[in-house]
């Protein structure tokens, strides 16, 4: 559409009859005022401005156009028949003006322009409109691909963490391997070799059959112990809800239970005041437990055993991150003033049937230390060991204070 303003009637008559014989559709303005509103509320292909107009003249209402983002690229021609100087057409082209048109015009001149710079004009929007296009297609692009990229770096971590998982399973295939070959038939043969010399060779011996009936007992004991303690590395890795837990009610419940049978006096146990963090409630007692079992069983004999734990909200998963009351982490350290062991097993000490001293000196599987391993990383922290021999043991664990599932505190 052509947009005709003029403040004479009979201009925009005479220029409106021209254009409508060759089919163009034309809208009229008697001023710049009007002109302006017209051009907010419609779109023109192209706009024919008279330069002497009361209030605002051509120039000002081209200017006024230009300064739009909607209306800046319609193009203008200046018709005029008192400012023919050629410092008026100069202004008129310095307004924003394609041409400059001076009364009396040729009216087939003036068409063919107006044809021509419509036609322009069209194509004009045409390429605005496919560029707007390809733009927003870039940018759809653009979004797709950054979804993309992130899907395959989190396909890709998750690939990581079940190689991770695939590589740690294969390793406790080799290790279960062993102790099928190893530890489970240990006792099983002394309770074959017991049960055959005691059914062959001393039926009549009570003394003898009760030594062996004892030994039978300690192997099926030791048996039981081991298949429970499998059954619980087994099960660290199943899914279970994270739970906003009281950790200190949890550690009192831990020693409530445990039995202290190295010695006459019983151990000392000093704690801090622990935060209360999102974990496995059944999973956290079991490395509480494990823990202190170990500290009570490697006391020292005839010294009264001592364990302290420290816990302190830290500002990162570091052993040594500063203690920060906005950190997003908790450090629990577990001493003790047991046998201590050498500084060589700080890493060995966490494998599953890993013992640092004869079953025949201290009774236990080799399994508890790696079920705290696999429960601090189940609950994506971190676990390290220090220890000196004859000067106790140190467990370091930092554990987020959240997960993914916010929950009430349990009780």
């Amino acid at each position: 559409m052509i947009l005709i303003v003029d403040d004479n009637q009979e201009n925009i008559f005479s220029l409106k009859t021209l254009l409508s014989l060759h089919q163009f559709d034309v809208d009229t303005a008697s001023s710049g005022e009007e002109a302006l509103k017209k051009i907010l509320l419609r779109s023109y292909e192209l706009i024919i401005l008279d330069v002497q107009m009361p209030e605002m003249d051509g120039f000002e209402v081209a200017e006024a156009i230009s300064g739009y983002s909607k209306s800046k690229d319609i193009p203008i021609i200046f018709l005029s028949a008192v400012n023919t100087h050629k410092k008026f057409i100069t202004k008129g082209y310095a307004s924003g003006a394609i041409d400059y048109v001076t009364k009396p015009f040729d009216p087939d001149i003036l068409l063919m322009k107006i044809k021509t710079f419509y036609r322009l004009s069209e194509q004009t929007i045409k390429l605005n409109a496919l560029e707007k296009s390809l733009r927003e297609e870039i940018e759809l692009r653009k979004k797709a691909e950054a979804i993309l990229e992130k899907k395959v770096e989190e396909r890709t971590r998750e690939l990581k963490r079940t190689n991770q998982r695939l590589e740690q399973s294969n390793l406790e295939l080799q290790q279960f391997a062993y102790v099928a070959s190893h530890d489970l038939q240990e006792p099983l043969r002394k309770i074959q070799t017991f049960s055959n010399m005691a059914l062959e060779r001393h039926l009549d011996d009570q003394g003898k059959i009760k030594l062996y009936l004892d030994k039978i007992y300690n192997s099926a004991k030791r048996l039981r112990g081991l298949v429970t303690d499998l059954l619980n590395y087994s099960r660290i890795n199943a899914e279970e809800i994270f739970v906003n837990t009281n950790l200190n009610q949890l550690l009192n419940d831990v020693l409530s239970d445990l039995e202290y049978p190295y010695g006459n006096d019983n151990p000392i146990v000093r704690a801090n005041d622990i935060p209360a963090i999102e974990v496995i409630p059944s999973q956290m007692r079991q490395v509480f437990q494990n823990l202190l079992a170990n500290s009570f069983k490697f006391s020292k004999l005839g010294q009264q055993c001592e364990v302290d734990i420290e816990a302190k909200i830290v500002e990162s998963k570091s052993f040594d991150a500063p203690a920060s009351a906005l950190g997003e982490y908790c450090r629990i350290v577990i001493r003790d003033n047991g046998i201590g062991f050498s500084d060589e097993y700080n890493h060995k000490i966490f494998e599953i049937f890993q013992r640092l001293n004869t079953r025949e000196s201290y009774a236990g599987t080799g399994i508890g230390l790696a079920i705290v391993k696999k429960v601090v990383d189940r609950h994506e922290g971190i676990i390290a060991a220090e220890g000196k021999e004859g000067s106790g043991a140190t467990f370091t664990i930092v554990l987020p204070l959240k997960h993914h599932v916010n929950v009430p505190v349990s009780s």
